[in-house]
């Protein structure tokens, strides 16, 4: 576990002194062209280079461990500095490139100088966050374990890092072809409107990608159940002889790695006498089953109730 942790620092900051090179690129490319679209690609790289700190910040936090103050240790502040970066960077930085794309195509002087250099920045651009997005679509397919569908998997992981990073570089490569598109339509009519144009469309990619994160952030940090395949492998656990009914269970995330099982069980009267075996056998068959994660995990004994209220 550690030596994966390790490895996804390293990632987090190749990715940043990558994202670091291509803001430069794309700022030497603004001052030499005043295109619009460039400058909101500036911004955007600006943007990612402030998640990629961000995120290292926030897993240095998660990384704290147990305290008095915090006893299940503070996990859950990837999730934290993860709606920071979804709110206050993707939507800050994409409001700018709005207003001022906005000023672009209504302002009569604007105009985009040096247009090859700009086209060669963006294919620079290009290739640089192709790669970065190969890398995010690989470190899906190990955790997808499940084999499920993109769109499902990445709105029932509860990994906020991957959902931050593949967000970020889908955003960066749809906003370098679209800058690409509007430098080219300016150098083939003219008329900068498409170059302001593109630059529009970039900024208010930025702010929707700010608003699908905001709400997946949201629940992670109010707090999220396991997914369902993870809840039928608990469930399984229960399913023995020595166990009458599982009256309740309630689970939650504390991290992407942490979650914690509540349980309410009714133990098969001539078993009473070995709750406690019964209940340390469930708790290793759980453990057994989530590898990947670390379970706090509490079972209760008791005799079940048909009015038995979950709620309560």
């Amino acid at each position: 576990m550690a030596e994966e942790k390790r490895s996804g620092s390293m990632a987090i900051l190749a990715a940043l002194f990558a994202n670091i090179l291509v803001a430069i690129s794309k700022f030497v490319g603004y001052l030499l062209s005043g295109s619009a679209a460039m400058m909101n690609e500036s911004i955007h790289s600006v943007v990612d280079c402030s998640n990629q700190i961000l995120l290292i910040f926030g897993d240095k936090r998660a990384s704290r461990g147990q305290s008095e103050l915090h006893q299940f240790g503070e996990g859950r502040a990837k999730y934290f500095f993860s709606t920071i970066v979804a709110t206050m960077l993707f939507f800050g930085g994409g409001a700018l490139g709005v207003m001022e794309a906005v000023e672009k195509l209504f302002h009569p002087s604007h105009d985009v100088e040096n247009p090859l250099i700009v086209l060669l920045i963006l294919i620079f651009g290009i290739i640089v966050e192709g790669s970065s997005l190969r890398v995010a679509f690989k470190e899906i397919a190990e955790l997808n374990t499940e084999k499920l569908p993109l769109g499902k998997f990445l709105k029932e992981s509860r990994h906020s890092e991957i959902l931050i990073i593949f967000t970020e570089y889908s955003c960066a490569v749809i906003g370098l072809v679209l800058a690409l598109i509007g430098t080219l339509l300016t150098m083939w009519t003219n008329n900068p409107m498409f170059d302001a144009l593109s630059g529009l469309l970039i900024g208010l990619l930025l702010m929707f990608a700010s608003i699908f994160l905001a709400r997946e952030f949201y629940s992670l940090i109010i707090g999220e159940s396991v997914s369902q395949q993870d809840l039928e492998k608990i469930k399984a656990a229960f399913k023995r002889p020595e166990v009458k009914k599982l009256i309740d269970v309630k689970t939650v995330h504390l991290s992407p790695e942490e979650v914690m099982i509540a349980a309410k069980i009714d133990i098969a009267d001539h078993y009473e006498g070995v709750s406690y075996d019964v209940v340390n056998a469930i708790e290793k068959v759980i453990r057994h089953s989530l590898p990947d994660k670390k379970a706090y995990i509490y079972i209760e004994t008791d005799e079940f109730d048909p009015n038995y209220d979950a709620q309560h």
